[in-house]
């Protein structure tokens, strides 16, 4: 064999290796590339995390209650028996009230049930509006669904007693803390935090004696009445026509000039409620109001 046909030869063995070698290197990063699309593929079909409502979780010496807005939650993520049991205060320092524009604070008081509660949280949700829910031990522990429903859409919680009976909770003032704190702990199991806010049944004007204000402080609780009531709990059967032209009359006041705390019911046998809350919204914010939800810093109502 001559030369020239050995090097012929040699020149087309060695191009038959490289077309073999070329032909094998993009099968042996395909599966790479499916690889690397399948996981685009998976992180784009991801579900965005739940954004959480905005809240304020007490600092455990209760430094961040002053708020830049009249509409976010406050939470202790402890018990009044943790806080001594730590060492830590209970008493609440002073905080100034927030006194910016018109607002009104939608308060919902002997709840919550399964049928009217999550109504008006319908309602609320429809028109992005939080409230304030005065829930009662009893209420909370035959409805805790419902209670984390009103958490975890970013409403605020105040407690309202155990069961309300006034036998039980103004002969005096332990029987009325021992409620309290045993609501307080209900409230906690069910959400992991309890509320610094209370409302006392029947309103602080014909219940408390001079002992009550003390002891209320001296355990970290704020109380608020209220200044507007729709009347849904006088008797007579009224209707929601009645409740909204309470709200229409007593805005006129002086005292709700700057804050309008507005007292209405959600518990079992207030349908009606349910009915005159679209059109009680729709009045308070044609006279200027915004809505905000009871805080330590939310202003007393007289």
């Amino acid at each position: 064999m001559t030369l020239r046909k050995k090097l012929g030869l040699l020149t087309l063995a060695v191009s038959l290796i490289l077309a073999a070698g070329c032909g094998t290197t993009p099968q042996e990063s395909a599966p790479a590339e499916s690889s690397a699309s399948s996981a685009s593929s998976s992180a784009s079909s991801a579900q965005p995390a739940k954004e959480e409502p905005a809240r304020v979780i007490a600092a455990d010496d209760f430094s961040n209650l002053a708020l830049s807005a009249p509409d976010v939650p406050v939470f202790d993520k402890y018990t009044i028996a943790q806080r001594r049991e730590k060492g830590l205060p209970t008493e609440l320092p002073e905080i100034a009230p927030y006194r910016e524009g018109r607002v009104a604070y939608l308060t919902f008081d002997d709840g919550p049930d399964a049928r009217n509660t999550p109504a008006i949280l319908d309602i609320l949700k429809e028109n992005g509006i939080k409230a304030t829910f005065y829930i009662t031990g009893a209420q909370a522990e035959a409805h805790p669904d419902v209670v984390k429903r009103i958490y975890e859409e970013g409403h605020a919680i105040g407690n309202h007693s155990y069961d309300h009976h006034y036998e039980k909770l103004y002969p005096s003032v332990d029987g009325f803390l021992g409620q309290m704190m045993h609501t307080d702990d209900i409230i906690y199991s069910i959400i992991g935090v309890r509320p610094l806010n209370l409302r006392a049944p029947g309103g602080v004007v014909s219940q408390f004696t001079s002992a009550y204000p003390p002891a209320l402080k001296a355990n970290g609780y704020v109380e608020h009445d209220w200044n507007v009531s729709v009347g849904d709990a006088a008797p007579g059967n009224p209707v929601a026509q009645n409740f909204i032209d309470n709200v229409l009359t007593q805005t006129e006041h002086p005292a709700t000039a700057h804050t309008a705390i507005v007292l209405m019911h959600s518990n079992e046998g207030h349908l009606e409620t349910v009915k005159a809350l679209p059109e009680i919204i729709r009045v308070l914010k044609d006279k200027g109001y915004s809505f905000g939800v009871v805080t330590p810093m939310t202003p007393q109502p007289w």
